[in-house]
């Protein structure tokens, strides 16, 4: 691993740095946060910090000159998020869209369509989401089944998706479905994008036990989309989604707080009844513990930026970051709850120590664990692609999906 910027690594740091200070607020703590907005005041505001980077030339970096981007190594976007990481900026809103879905529509769309969206989406003018999972199929996204029957040059769409982040603020989705039932289950899927106020389209908030209400369920009740929204070939649906899901694993691989720092600066402020926590030896072994995977995961991370600054693409250990971050992220908010003992039950912000950061990452970290692929999903995927394990025995593989015991149909 090297873990030195290259000359024009350092120079690009520093007009990132430049950048950011002239336009971003530096956060002064391990818990500072912007001033909660409704979804409208977070949108607005995250719309105008995207067109700031885009006009300075910062955002979708790697995507092709012709549509926006610089043509860059995916390494320039990862120093542009090391330093953002320092400041108070929006996110949540663009992720998915400019991380997962505009790659995938690049990848497989057709030229004049690639044309239109990448534009309005890298400058914040419109924003997407990924409907994936159903209730039905879980972490088997092959397993789905809203339908897509074909009607001339549309196609008309009717089924349930589950867990959509940001679909109540999206104006477009990419969509995979079932439109050959007959087929094996990973062969019988088309792949779309749509627009997210079609007629048809019903988006249900699901509120969280936080408070919040980031995701939602999408009903699908006689939906039309045309033919040319379609991506990638009629029944290579499970192809196209890789794209999609491997752009993923690299969105969603990092730490997200409360980690380490939170939990350090908490033992170190706080007085138990013994004294200080933090000279407290059974308090003082679980941080070890948290260090030590807090610099495993940083040293992994240095091997994906090691490979993208050499302009090689990133394996499948990717995985390996988002099913150790998530469940740390539960472990860490879990305990530091217990050392507040009656002051771990209060969630507001301005009441609660560290700003509840620990009782918004208890309710938070169960759904991680689960978007994005669950623990059980990644641990696979490291046993089978990283450690070379044989797969599991996939019974149902070649089986017409109409023949799986999976309900009525």
């Amino acid at each position: 691993m090297d873990f030195s910027d290259t000359p024009d690594e350092g120079k690009f740091r520093e007009d990132v740095k430049a950048f950011l200070a002239a336009n971003a607020e530096r956060k002064s703590g391990a818990t500072s946060t912007l001033p909660k907005l409704d979804v409208a005041g977070s949108v607005v505001r995250a719309k105008a910090w995207q067109a700031k980077k885009a006009q300075a030339g910062f955002a979708c970096m790697t995507w092709p000159e012709p549509f926006g981007g610089r043509g860059l190594a995916p390494i320039f976007d990862v120093i542009y998020e090391q330093e953002e990481a320092n400041y108070l900026v929006p996110t949540g809103v663009f992720e998915i869209g400019l991380g997962m879905c505009l790659p995938t529509l690049m990848k497989h769309g057709d030229p004049e369509v690639v044309q239109r969206y990448t534009r309005k989406a890298l400058t914040g003018e419109e924003i997407w989401c990924q409907l994936f999972s159903e209730p039905a199929s879980g972490s088997d996204l092959a397993g789905l089944r809203t339908r897509a029957v074909r009607d001339g040059d549309d196609w008309i769409i009717n089924g349930q998706k589950v867990w959509t982040s940001g679909a109540h603020f999206a104006d477009y989705g990419v969509l995979v479905t079932r439109s050959d039932p007959d087929a094996p289950k990973h062969k019988g899927l088309t792949y779309f994008f749509l627009h997210m106020k079609s007629p048809g389209v019903e988006i249900r908030p699901i509120h969280q036990i936080s408070g919040a209400a980031n995701f939602n369920e999408v009903y699908f009740t006689d939906v039309r989309i045309a033919d040319s929204q379609r991506l990638g070939e009629v029944g290579q649906g499970w192809q196209v989604s890789l794209t999609t899901l491997m752009n993923e694993r690299l969105a969603v691989g990092g730490s997200r707080a409360p980690d380490f720092d939170e939990v350090f600066e908490l033992a170190r402020n706080l007085e138990l009844e013994s004294g200080p926590a933090i000279a407290d030896s059974a308090v003082r072994e679980r941080l070890a513990d948290w260090y030590v995977e807090q610099q495993g995961l940083k040293f992994t991370q240095f091997r994906t930026m090691t490979a993208l600054s050499r302009g090689q693409t990133p394996g499948p250990e990717a995985s390996i970051g988002k099913v150790v971050a998530a469940r740390k992220m539960q472990e860490i908010s879990l305990f530091a709850l217990d050392l507040l003992d009656q002051a771990g039950a209060s969630t507001d912000a301005e009441l609660a120590p560290m700003e509840a950061a620990f009782q918004q990452g208890m309710m938070a970290s169960p759904g991680l664990r689960i978007a994005g692929g669950t623990d059980e999903i990644l641990r696979n995927i490291i046993a089978e692609r990283v450690l070379g394990l044989p797969p599991d025995i996939r019974v149902d593989k070649e089986l017409p999906f109409t023949d799986l015991p999976r309900g009525k149909f």
